[in-house]
């Protein structure tokens, strides 16, 4: 969420019946100009890739835009609770029309339509955010870091592919019902990650970052038509203010296929490819309290450098 404001206006509240599950172009459209004034207002972005994917792509998801003089002036994006996880909802706030109550007013009303254990992402966890959470009596549920290290300094440790590991990249489509099966078992605990579909992996393969030569499959050679993990990477173009980077993307392997260093070996191997795409820097989110990640994160040369938090109803 972005944005603040003193005491919610009523006239800029939006009610239950506002929500809807899909944008029209031109309301996708201009949502995703707010979305780029809050971007280069705040120096992070204020809603995550499976938000912005919604806006033109089938999903879950339901929608709620708030207008002033008929502009959009903000946006909540809402996922119902499912599978034992929480409502999850992100909003933001054009900003020029904060400091009047928006944020504060759509944060309150996603919350209210996830239910009582609903969440709202806070990126970036900025001031404007935390006043709003104090305003409306919430708490920090669950916390996302972003870290990052240097791909231009520093060496990485050799690509070693140990007896009865073979390592190679996507293949094709036909590679996507094992890549859903990997990332479902691996991450069948995660709200976002743990929902894919078979959508969800089309949509990411027709953006224009998709490079089939940066997503690592590792197999056991006696079964190649079964995945024991892999590494999907994603290259960040450049912007105003900060160089192309990489990021370690999604890193997933079978729970059957734990305890044979899988995650450090596919982490290597993407690694190692965005230097040679000449990156100097990537970087990877991953839960505060997943200590296995974080270790091994941690022992790979990366450093936290901002907090998401989710933030829930106290």
């Amino acid at each position: 969420m972005t944005g603040s404001g003193a005491a919610a206006r009523p006239e800029t509240t939006p009610g239950p019946h506002d929500w809807t599950d899909a944008l029209t172009p031109e309301v996708a459209g201009r949502v995703r100009e707010v979305f780029d004034r809050a971007a280069a207002a705040d120096g992070v972005d204020p809603l995550s890739e499976q938000v912005t994917l919604s806006f033109t792509s089938p999903s879950s998801a339901r929608h709620l835009v708030a207008r002033r003089d008929e502009a959009v002036a903000g946006y909540a994006n809402l996922v119902a609770a499912h599978g034992g996880h929480p409502a999850m909802a992100e909003v933001v706030v054009d900003p020029r029309q904060r400091g009047r109550g928006l944020g504060a007013a759509l944060v309150a009303a996603a919350l209210a339509a996830g239910g009582p254990d609903a969440r709202v992402w806070a990126h970036g966890n900025l001031a404007p955010a935390k006043a709003v959470a104090g305003r409306l009596g919430l708490r920090v549920a669950r916390e996302l870091w972003q870290m990052r290290r240097s791909l231009a300094t520093g060496e990485l440790p050799e690509l070693r592919i140990p007896d009865g590991i073979e390592l190679r990249t996507y293949a094709g489509p036909g590679d996507d019902a094992e890549l859903l099966r990997v990332n479902g078992a691996a991450f069948d605990w995660h709200p976002e990650q743990g929902g894919w579909t078979a959508a969800d992996v089309t949509a990411r393969r027709e953006s224009s970052w998709f490079d089939p030569a940066g997503l690592f499959v590792a197999v056991d050679p006696a079964r190649p038509d079964r995945m024991l993990g892999f590494h999907w990477t994603k290259v960040h173009p450049a912007t105003d203010t900060e160089r192309s980077v990489g990021e370690v993307y999604v890193v997933a392997v079978d729970p059957a296929a734990q305890g044979r260093g899988l995650g450090r070996l596919l982490t290597l191997a993407g690694l190692h490819y965005l230097r040679a795409r000449e990156k100097g820097e990537v970087l990877l989110y991953t839960e505060a309290d997943n200590i296995a990640a974080v270790h091994t994160y941690t022992r790979l040369g990366f450093e936290v450098a901002h907090v998401d938090a989710a933030y829930a109803a106290a």
